[in-house]
């Protein structure tokens, strides 16, 4: 179960975006798969920076982890490490916690996750959010499960072993079918790589072939990190189980209008990965060139807010003809867990991540351009070193709708009156920002952009927009339950 409450223990200027939680990446028929993980997982960094594990099983030596906190780059490259997880099949896991204890994840929190059962041990690392978890885990720990981590994905496999199935992947389809909420899991047993992406298909899940092998993972440029080949999407509702002898696909769950998450088109997702067979990259900079169309300003110069709103400043630019520029320069060797020992340095807050480029923006009217305003903490920061480097005007256009609604399918989300756009209008956002003026693109036109040129069908969208439109697709049981979330009357 997800922990609304849970402190943002981030720099400053990550605490006012959203998060995905975590990346998943695995590969069966290569020589030292684990290897071939580490890679994987690098490339999936974005999606989760506290924690990282891998799960591999050789042959002689049976099945071996290693979980680590922090990087991937300072964990997983080492020959030290990597020899203790041998063998030609793999899985792996990168991780926010926003699901379970509160403060510092625990090491048993830490996937993937392990269990051995009758016929034999299997592995499994989930992205996204269970949001029946907490009604699971009562369920379990009274039918007699001992917990070990506080993860709404350790019900997966309580679930399983409890299943009077004769295989593993009979056993995990028996244990997804009660779950309720996001899931792209990648799992493993000692012969088996096995794919799955609930019928919603909120998260994204990708196969891809390296040599002989496979590779499953969160994201194409992960893909493309390990020089693999870029197969397809695995499909909403679709289990896919690879073995030596090749891939076999199943459908378990029952048939339903899949709703994948529009914010990994704005944000979550590298920009040099493929979504839904459109270029992130491309689509981030059709979402600025709506967004000069819905929103013009007389301005100098379009520069983006780094490095998520530089694609879709490139098509605002590109729309509107106003010169683009790199006014707001980031520090890319600041690290998200940078210590700040003193107040002085803590005040500096944004400053030790992005710095202004003076010469640009001097007596300029500048339009920024960002991807979300969650909180507007870092907004307001932004805005004032931008002024006090001499701009005549601050615009802000913002390259996705107002995120009104928390996610609870896998994103790390403030409780809904934190959330700036819950309580204040547009105009009153633009006032406490105190910015010149201030738009975001409509959800109309988000939709646009991604490629529904009709904009959204509020009878059947194609996408999961709930954190804009308070439309969940799954009901958040387990917080509505809780009274921490009211829905909206005609959800």
């Amino acid at each position: 179960m997800r922990d609304l409450d849970k402190p943002f223990l981030s720099h400053p200027f990550d605490d006012d975006k959203l998060k995905e939680e975590c990346g998943v990446f695995g590969v069966i028929g290569v020589a030292d798969a684990a290897n071939f993980v580490a890679l994987g997982l690098h490339a999936l960094q974005h999606r989760g920076q506290e924690a990282g594990g891998i799960v591999a099983h050789d042959p002689q030596q049976g099945f071996n982890s290693a979980r680590r906190f922090g990087y991937v780059r300072d964990n997983f490259t080492s020959e030290e490490v990597m020899k203790t997880v041998p063998g030609p099949l793999a899985i792996g896991h990168v991780r926010y916690s926003t699901a379970g204890s509160k403060g510092n994840t625990a090491i048993r929190d830490v996937q993937p996750f392990f269990g051995e059962f009758a016929m034999g041990g299997a592995a499994i690392a989930h992205n996204g959010n269970i949001v029946n978890a907490e009604e699971l885990r009562r369920e379990l720990i009274g039918r007699g499960s001992i917990f070990q981590s506080s993860s709404d994905s350790e019900c997966i496999i309580h679930l399983m072993a409890r299943s009077y199935q004769k295989t593993i992947p009979e056993r995990m389809k028996d244990a997804l079918r009660r779950v309720e909420g996001a899931f792209s899991v990648v799992a493993m047993t000692r012969t088996k790589l096995i794919g799955v992406r609930d019928p919603l298909g909120v998260r994204p899940l990708v196969l891809g072939k390296v040599g002989d092998g496979w590779a499953l993972s969160s994201e194409t440029c992960a893909l493309d990190i390990i020089g693999a080949e870029f197969v397809r999407e695995i499909e909403p509702g679709e289990m896919v189980v690879i073995t030596d002898k090749g891939l076999e696909s199943f459908h378990p769950f029952e048939e339903r209008a899949s709703r994948p998450c529009i914010f990994e088109h704005v944000y979550f997702s590298r920009p040099d990965s493929i979504l839904g067979g459109r270029s992130v990259y491309e689509t981030r900079e059709a979402i600025g060139r709506e967004l000069a169309k819905e929103a013009p300003v007389e301005a100098d110069l379009v520069c983006p807010v780094p490095d998520s709103g530089t694609p879709a400043a490139i098509g605002f630019s590109l729309e509107s003809g106003i010169p683009y520029a790199m006014g707001i320069i980031r520090n890319q060797y600041m690290g998200r867990t940078f210590i700040e020992p003193t107040e002085q340095i803590r005040n500096m807050g944004v400053r030790l991540k992005l710095n202004v480029n003076r010469a640009l923006i001097q007596g300029k009217r500048v339009i920024l351009v960002d991807d979300s305003v969650v909180r507007g903490t870092t907004s307001r920061k932004i805005k004032e070193m931008i002024l006090d480097a001499g701009a005549a005007e601050v615009h802000f256009r913002i390259a996705s709708p107002p995120t009104a609604w928390p996610c609870f399918y896998g994103v790390d989300t403030p409780q809904r009156e934190k959330l700036l756009a819950a309580t204040m209008s547009e105009e009153e956002m633009r006032q406490h920002l105190q910015v010149d003026s201030l738009r975001f693109i409509s959800l109309d036109g988000l939709y646009r952009a991604v490629g529904e040129a009709e904009g959204r069908d509020p009878a059947c969208p194609r996408y999961c927009d709930a954190c804009f439109s308070g439309d969940y697709p799954v009901k958040p049981t387990d917080v509505v339950n809780a009274g921490k979330l009211a829905l909206k009357e005609n959800a």
